[in-house]
């Protein structure tokens, strides 16, 4: 019986997470004994067995935290997981690694500066870590992705095989091809909202730093920030105007002194390049700026776009025919973007 076999026979064990992993692991002397001492049914068993076999059929590979490949920053975490799934280049989990995270509702001009930041950061042979959702994640994944040796990781609530959201499968394969999807659950499993938490947890114990982009005050985003900080990491925000639900958060954490603020690149690199300005667009109709802020160079579905200008689908899609008419957007794959 092979070593991986019983240790994922003892982390598939209801009731058996990281903490009560290493206690019985360390009570019992050793993986096999800790088995021995569960005593694990057939029906578990084959359960595990048929996880190996999906994992071997779509090329996931295991990393145990007794691995050389186990990622540094998250084993220095208390609790971190005993097994991780990854699909793609296992070479990543070697790299230096910054996390950027942010809200799923982000600005156009907020997310044209986290890929900026993002590509900088692959550039200098960092990989940047967020957690694939649409916005801020989506954006620094992109970023990454867009400079030539660039890579990047995405660690998911759900299995390395389940794609979420459905609108970033495209994302999905990009990173599959040039950095790594990550995630402590099994191949196949399908996330509870409770997973996110515990990802947010493990994007944070990662990094060897993290930005924080826009955000509201109570969000996945701002308790990824927290644990970054209680990990001891370089905490950096973002700031944006105080007016916005989405600058509370990173403007909170540059005044209590939690996190650095961040102005650019040239917080992190020496550049000769200017900051990039963004490109004011006016319009005669308050409710099209609306939507065209809403816009950047990744693409946003229209159900998206429903929910972050808070206008019915009906709405939606009329807009967007006027300006893609007008040359001032574009429909791509995933959604539409600015022209």
């Amino acid at each position: 019986m092979s070593d991986l076999f019983n240790k994922l026979l003892i982390i598939r064990t209801p009731g058996v997470g990281p903490v009560r992993y290493a206690n019985l692991v360390q009570n019992c002397g050793s993986v096999a004994g800790a088995v021995d001492f569960l005593q694990p049914g057939s029906e578990l068993r084959d359960t595990v067995m048929r996880e190996m076999d999906l994992a071997m059929s779509k090329g996931v590979h295991y990393i145990c935290d007794d691995d050389v490949r186990y990622p540094v920053g998250l084993k220095r975490i208390k609790n971190h997981p005993p097994i991780l799934t990854v699909r793609g280049n296992l070479d990543v989990l070697q790299r230096s690694m910054v996390a950027i995270v942010g809200t799923r509702h982000a600005t156009a001009t907020g997310m044209g500066f986290v890929a900026d930041l993002a590509e900088e950061f692959a550039k200098n042979n960092t990989c940047v870590v967020s957690g694939m959702a649409i916005g801020t994640d989506t954006a620094a994944h992109r970023g990454a992705l867009r400079a030539s040796n660039g890579s990047t990781i995405a660690v998911l609530a759900g299995g390395v095989d389940y794609v979420w959201p459905l609108e970033n499968e495209s994302l999905y394969w990009d990173i599959v091809a040039r950095g790594a999807i990550i995630s402590e659950m099994p191949v196949g499993f399908v996330p509870v909202a409770t997973n996110f938490i515990q990802r947010n947890r493990w994007v944070a114990g990662l990094a060897d730093k993290l930005i924080l982009g826009e955000a509201d005050l109570k969000s996945g985003s701002m308790a990824t920030a927290r644990f970054a900080i209680d990990f001891g990491r370089d905490v950096w925000a973002i700031p944006s105007h105080p007016a916005d639900s989405r600058g509370l958060g990173p403007n909170s954490l540059i005044r209590s002194g939690d996190a650095k603020l961040c102005m650019g690149v040239s917080d992190f690199f020496i550049s000769n390049k200017k900051d990039k300005t963004q490109k004011k667009i006016t319009e005669k109709n308050d409710s099209e700026f609306n939507l065209i802020d809403a816009l950047g160079t990744i693409p946003v579905s229209e159900s998206v776009l429903t929910d972050i200008v808070k206008k019915s689908i009906s709405e939606i899609k009329r807009e967007l025919v006027i300006l893609e008419l007008q040359g001032l957007v574009r429909k791509v794959d995933g959604g539409y973007v600015r022209a």
